[in-house]
């Protein structure tokens, strides 16, 4: 080989080894930038407020195509805008609510919950934000007219853990009462004969009659009650700042408009 043509090939060489040099630098560089914007990603993320709630309780929960609807669901995202936090909803059973909670797996538990003394043994609860009450439905032309009709002997349909279980096996005994995972399981069990009544909350209770023909609800209700949010005993800084946005919402008017969203003044 000519020196000549030696010497153009060290040079393309130098030349070529350069050019990669540089592309390594700049690829470096651009790794670099890139974790750079990943942390800045991360930290600019908004902290996650876990709602466990049971998603078959309408018109306080429930499933709408591939979204959760409802009165709850509604506050519970006023709140966490107003928190500036991010919303995360988990659909769980209603028995294991409290003890999520109370846990820690779950920040806050909204799913039509009455504050009992037996509750407050697990969780703390908020301010409340919805009265309510527990219902009577039967089939037309049911022997059960009145609560006073109820005894002993009755096969009373509720859902498992609510106030309505808690209740009519305070007052009826355990062999009356009838558990059912769903409200819409306990309606099923109502027309196919299998109990005699359902005790549930009045709102999902006129949802049930509405898609359910011969079902009917009593005039006197069973009992009045409240519902709050329940968060865990070792976190008063949440507790706290849900309750002064709790107030806030409902002097500004937001709480009764979500409220008769959903449910018509009677």
């Amino acid at each position: 080989m000519k020196t000549e043509e030696r010497k153009k090939i060290m040079k393309l060489k130098r030349g070529l080894a350069a050019v990669l040099v540089a592309a390594l630098a700049v690829g470096m560089m651009t790794g670099c930038g890139s974790k750079s914007s990943d942390k800045q990603t991360t930290s600019d993320k908004k902290e996650t407020l876990v709602m466990a709630t049971n998603a078959t309780f309408p018109p306080y929960e429930y499933v709408d195509g591939q979204d959760y609807a409802g009165i709850d669901v509604e506050v519970a995202q006023a709140i966490a805008d107003e928190l500036g936090m991010e919303l995360q909803i988990q659909d769980v059973e209603f028995g294991s609510i409290i003890s999520g909670v109370q846990s820690g797996k779950f920040d806050i538990g909204m799913a039509g919950i009455t504050v009992t003394e037996d509750r407050k043994k697990s969780v703390n609860f908020t301010n409340t934000y919805a009265t309510a009450k527990q219902v009577i439905i039967v089939k037309d032309g049911s022997d059960i007219q009145t609560v006073d009709d109820l005894s002993s002997d009755t096969k009373i349909g509720v859902q498992q853990d609510t106030t309505g279980d808690i209740y009519t096996t305070d007052d009826y005994g355990e062999d009356a009462v009838i558990r059912y995972n769903k409200g819409a399981d306990a309606i099923q069990a109502l027309l196919t004969g299998k109990v005699d009544c359902v005790v549930i909350d009045s709102e999902p209770a006129k949802e049930f009659v509405a898609a359910n023909d011969g079902l009917k609800i009593l005039d006197t209700e069973y009992v009045e009650e409240e519902y709050a949010i329940c968060v865990a005993k070792d976190n008063d800084e949440l507790l706290n700042q849900i309750n002064d946005v709790l107030d806030k919402l409902k002097s500004n008017g937001k709480i009764d408009e979500i409220v008769n969203k959903y449910i018509s003044a009677e």
